[in-house]
């Protein structure tokens, strides 16, 4: 009896853990503007949201935000999708981010995780790191890094998230 009470409390343990961590935190956010934003907010639009961290010294991570930059809208389209184009610039170079979104001419939303809290939050390592949330909200897959060709990947993986 108190080995299946055991087995079963250590079930919900395991189950508990297992859905927490599919769950996307309730860590604030900034605009570029300075609006401070819960980033839970993108997990309830009902679309597949890709959160792309990155800096603005990062080479990998500005090479993948043009990448994916080549087709965001047809995928905008295609999939009724998101992105969020989070930055872990710290606050000396926080004020490059804006002009170099306008030259690169990225048409994502542009978010500041400068304490870099979100992504602690979400076990990311290093940028460029990528998350992928279902129309739930739910996180569905993670990507660490960036080569070339890596985007179409993102594109198989919101594609498929899509047509759920």
């Amino acid at each position: 009896m108190i080995k299946s009470i055991f087995i079963l409390l250590l079930g919900v343990v395991l189950f508990s853990s297992v859905s927490a961590q599919n769950a996307l935190p309730g860590v604030k956010v900034k605009s570029l503007d300075g609006n401070t934003i819960n980033i839970q907010d993108f997990g309830k639009t009902g679309k597949v949201t890709i959160l792309s961290f990155w800096a603005t010294w990062c080479s990998p991570c500005k090479k993948e935000l043009d990448a994916i930059s080549e087709n965001w809208e047809e995928w905008k389209t295609a999939y009724n999708c998101e992105l969020l184009a989070i930055t872990v610039d710290d606050q000396r170079t926080l004020g490059k981010v804006g002009p170099m979104v306008e030259e690169k001419g990225w048409t994502y939303i542009m978010l500041s995780d400068v304490n870099k809290d979100l992504l602690r939050a979400l076990s990311g390592q290093s940028v460029p790191f990528t998350v992928v949330l279902d129309k739930t909200g739910a996180i569905a897959f993670t990507h660490n890094g960036y080569t070339p060709g890596d985007e179409n990947e993102l594109e198989e993986k919101v594609k498929e998230l899509a047509a759920k």
